[in-house]
């Protein structure tokens, strides 16, 4: 009779986990866009690429990252964090660039990683009487990706295994605690629950609903009294959904950005397998806010790691400004929703905080990444964390800079999207399933033509779009010879037709400079740019003193300035250098005739050999006339 019992319950629970299935299989959310299957960047890009390869990559001490983890004393700090930033990191750069002595340096993390494990599945350094504490959590969740990533890499078991015993360890630790994940660690929970996204990954490399159990309890207790209200508030201001804290780095401070950002990564993750539009709604609200309220002309933001409402504020000194953790966070968001969704504006903010926030925060050789960097002032390095030499963006930088090979060309079910314009070849697998590789010629964002040309077996018939960036108010494309019309900036130009290797498409985009002016009260500020690029004066090159107010002078009553381009003869890191004219302040009759003088690209700017000082703020004239 038991036996019968027995089989009954086994019956319906098979049948109650193989129903769960299908509703899933029925409700999964497919992505727009699909990752290139190759991808081979040249330019400057591309130079960027191959030095974090070699120099930071490459360069890591993999036994330094795997030291903390034979320890377990830990109590409060994140050690544990840094291997599974840098492994994610460098699985990046061997998808990108696979070869057989990145492998070995893969296979050796791993294995040390696994070796570290304790037999009830732990991996981490805090001591048993902190587990679940402070940043434990945390440091579990980016060891479960990095293993993640090297399961779907290399197809690893073992790597597998160890991630599912890690898994099972912490719900049981939790189970056996309070049930609560949001009452664990800072920042009202969101450190601790941003494990949601490996767990969601979890469950779709193994099927076992288990870890999607847990994933959609995550998401429950986030609504909870104790929890950060991430779907209920996703309406209101990242930088007013709480109190502000007495104390900044504690658990009552909900206005964290880069943990924040993480969850709701986790959220589209979840979305992906659920279909829930409120997981999909919730994200693009606290997207639009964040851009709105937060987000600065060179693409990031945050003050001491916080939201504060820094959109309006960016022409202030700003403390410990732009976290470049943050900048990847919200690189990594954007190209969650434009793979999910196909809408123009992510790749938009991609490509802004790209060039600008993200690589002016590399530094020359890509050996080292800054922790902040301000809109105006000087470049000053970090410091290694946690009692290691090596701190959280330094870690967490490569991750930003190599997710970008794989989607400046994407697969679409009807054919492909073209999302970035960089120098390289790009390898798609067509609708009919033919290997097309769309080659790229240019020096954009430094030039404004773009000649893209196919390698295709045959021809095929299929769409092709290409983006039409936000602020590209004049813009062409030519198909072969053929002008087609863009009716509007901002979106993808979608060209259906049969295509061969004889095709080729021309864009020409709108690269003349613009003045931006930001007023708050009485203070005005100018900032000029180049197309995406952000300009910056630079004491490097000369000038007036940084502290004297010159107004920019207009070209025309829409706001472009002229920029003459300077041959860049110098080695001193420099991308782009021009001469703009300014009218200096001036109490002669007559006033003062212009001066000319030299604007950088920001990532380049007070990133030289010899320290300098820099400004992409530049302060304007009030008159009594404007009260």
């Amino acid at each position: 009779m038991r036996k019968s019992t027995g089989s009954i319950i086994l019956f319906f629970a098979f049948l109650h986990v193989y129903t769960q299935a299908q509703e899933l299989r029925n409700k999964a959310v497919a992505d727009q866009f699909l990752p290139a299957q190759q991808a081979v960047l040249n330019g400057y890009i591309g130079k960027k690429l191959d030095q974090s390869y070699e120099n930071r990559i490459l360069a890591q001490s993999v036994s330094s990252l795997i030291e903390p983890f034979h320890h377990r004393t830990e109590n409060h700090l994140w050690q544990s964090e840094f291997w599974g930033k840098w492994f994610t990191s460098a699985v990046l750069a061997y998808r990108y660039r696979p070869e057989d002595r990145l492998k070995e340096v893969l296979k050796k993390a791993v294995d040390s990683l696994i070796a570290t494990q304790t037999a009830d599945g732990y991996i981490g350094n805090y001591a048993p009487t902190s587990h679940l504490q402070e940043w434990d959590i945390w440091g579990r969740k980016y060891t479960l990706l990095g293993l993640l990533d090297y399961h779907a890499l290399m197809g690893d078991k073992k790597s597998l295994q160890a991630a599912k015993k890690l898994a099972d360890h912490l719900i049981q630790e939790i189970e056996a605690a309070d049930g609560l994940i949001v009452n664990k660690g800072n920042y009202r929970g969101m450190a601790a629950s941003s494990i949601l996204e490996p767990m969601v990954l979890l469950y779709r490399a193994t099927g076992d609903p288990k870890y999607l159990d847990f994933s959609k309890t995550i998401v429950q207790q986030w609504e909870s009294l104790q929890g950060p209200k991430l779907i209920s508030k996703a309406t209101i201001d990242v930088s007013k959904r709480f109190p502000t804290p007495k104390n900044w780095y504690s658990y009552e401070q909900g206005q964290k950005a880069y943990e924040m950002m993480s969850c709701y990564e986790g959220l589209l993750e979840l979305y992906r397998v659920t279909g829930n539009e409120q997981y999909k709604q919730a994200v693009i609200q606290t997207w639009q806010n964040i851009k709105d309220t937060e987000i600065n002309i060179a693409g990031s933001g945050a003050s001491e790691e916080m939201w504060f409402g820094g959109e309006a504020l960016q022409t202030s000194p700003v403390t410990h400004y732009q976290e470049t953790c943050v900048t990847v966070t919200w690189i990594k968001l954007n190209q969650q929703l434009l793979r999910l969704t196909g809408e123009a504006k992510y790749a938009d903010e991609i490509e802004r905080a790209y060039y600008n926030a993200l690589l002016g925060s590399l530094n020359q050789d890509g050996s080292d990444w800054a922790k902040y960097t301000p809109l105006n002032g000087q470049r000053l390095p970090g410091s290694g964390q946690c009692g290691m030499d090596i701190n959280c963006c330094v870690a967490n930088g490569p991750r930003g800079q190599f997710t970008l090979p794989f989607t400046a060309v994407m697969a679409m079910s009807d054919g492909l999207s073209v999302n970035f314009y960089t120098e390289g070849a790009y390898k798609i697998r067509s609708p009919h399933g033919k290997t097309i590789t769309l080659i790229q010629k240019t020096s954009y964002p430094v030039s404004d033509k773009i000649n893209l040309t196919l390698a295709m077996p045959s021809s095929e018939e299929m769409t092709i779009q290409v983006r039409i960036p936000y602020w590209s108010d004049e813009s062409k494309v030519w198909i072969n010879d053929e002008e087609i019309p863009v009716k509007q900036s901002g979106e993808f130009l979608k060209i259906h037709r049969k295509w061969s290797s004889e095709d080729r498409i021309t864009l020409a985009l709108d690269l003349r400079g613009k003045v931006v002016i930001q007023q708050r009260n009485q203070r005005k500020f100018a900032a000029i740019t180049r197309g995406p690029i952000v300009l910056a004066r630079d004491s490097r090159f000369g000038g007036p003193d940084l502290i004297t107010v010159n107004t920019p002078v207009l070209s025309d009553k829409d706001q472009h300035i002229t920029l003459h381009p300077i041959n860049n003869t110098t080695s001193d890191n420099t991308w782009m250098l021009y001469q703009a004219s300014f009218l200096p302040e001036s109490y002669t009759e007559k006033g003062a005739s212009p001066i000319d003088f030299t604007l950088c690209d920001y990532a380049s700017a007070g990133n030289g050999k010899i320290a300098s000082t820099f400004a992409v703020w530049l302060a304007q004239l009030y008159s009594g006339r404007e009260h």
